[in-house]
């Protein structure tokens, strides 16, 4: 795995961006960049078990949360590759890897920083789809 940092600058409140990142409508908006269809199911709080998972493949990755301090930053680690919707285990392609968000206010604006690890054979597909999550992201959370 290697390790990928990405951060933007959002005029938007942490509150509005924090809705934006795991509301189900708009977090199915941003995430649908990275993996067609992708949903999360469960109940993003400390301690628990959330799935991120395509509607297109079935496949998906189940991630234990670390660290949860709403409208500031949570902290993921992935515990299983799934396929079948959850059902069962696939190749450990993302299992072990982590994945942060954190807000902060900088300069009266509001910094995202994502920091995640990536299967290495992935490095230059995630390189290339960011920069158009970071502005989907940025554009649902200015939107009025």
């Amino acid at each position: 795995m290697v390790e990928l940092n990405y951060t933007i600058k959002i005029n938007a409140t942490k509150r509005k961006i924090w809705a934006v990142l795991w509301e189900d409508q708009t977090f199915r908006e941003w995430a649908n960049l990275i993996d067609e269809g992708t949903y999360m199911k469960g109940e993003l709080k400390e301690g628990g078990e959330v799935e991120f998972i395509s509607t297109v493949n079935g496949y998906g990755v189940t991630s234990f949360v670390e660290r949860f301090i709403p409208e500031e930053f949570v902290s993921l680690k992935h515990l299983a590759d799934t396929q079948e919707y959850g059902k069962d285990h696939r190749e450990k392609e993302w299992t072990g890897g982590s994945e942060s968000y954190r807000l902060s206010e900088v300069e009266g604006l509001t910094e995202l920083t994502l920091i995640m690890d990536v299967p290495d054979d992935l490095e230059n597909y995630f390189n290339g789809v960011y920069p158009s999550v970071l502005n989907s992201i940025k554009a649902l959370s200015e939107r009025n």
